[in-house]
């Protein structure tokens, strides 16, 4: 899709929730590989239920949003750009439309998210956006750029402490956050993490 010359994906609120998930796509997009965007709709989002399942209040998870920001300072799909799109949207979920209008805004080649049935491909095709699982995307973009991708998961892993990991329990970590097909493919190359 126009708009960007580098691959560029909406992260729904779903993987902004998980540490995990969200850490290795945050550092990922660090390294210049892909444009990471999503809207502060998608903000308010993972802020509102973290905030709810953690019991704890929303301003305990700006510090994390911020960071965020600062590592992916084209973030923003502003909601001027989304909004008008959004009535015209049908999906399953109708809370959902938001993402999808921020993808179409934002120009986006695909939406990263945890729900994939929730964009169903007979609705994104005609508008050339695919849906990935944040395991299926994170392995494309080892497998796509191993030489650029593996430094960020070892800087990732370099900044656990308290205690360290060690890349064993480093690459368990990314297991038990769903990130199945990203673990094997980092525990083939464990000494390089």
């Amino acid at each position: 899709m126009a708009g960007h010359n580098r691959y560029t994906v909406i992260l729904d609120a779903n993987v902004l929730y998980s540490v995990a998930i969200c850490d290795a796509l945050m550092e990922v997009a660090a390294t210049g590989i892909y444009a990471a965007k999503w809207s502060k709709e998608i903000d308010r989002e993972w802020i509102r239920n973290l905030a709810i399942n953690k019991n704890r209040p929303e301003e305990d998870f700006f510090r994390r949003r911020d960071f965020m920001h600062k590592i992916c300072p084209a973030w923003e799909v502003s909601i001027k750009a989304w909004k008008l799109i959004e009535p015209g949207l049908e999906l399953p979920d109708s809370k959902d439309r938001h993402v999808l209008a921020a993808a179409i805004a934002g120009h986006a080649d695909s939406i990263v998210t945890q729900n994939l049935k929730d964009f169903p491909t007979s609705i994104l095709d005609p508008l050339e956006i695919t849906v990935l699982h944040p395991d299926e995307f994170l392995l494309q973009q080892l497998e796509l750029e191993p030489l650029v991708v593996l430094p960020a998961f070892k800087a990732m892993r370099a900044r656990l402490k308290n205690p360290a990991y060690t890349p064993e329990f480093f690459i368990q970590s990314m297991e038990r956050n769903g990130l199945i097909q990203t673990a094997a493919f980092l525990d083939q190359a464990r000494p390089l993490i």
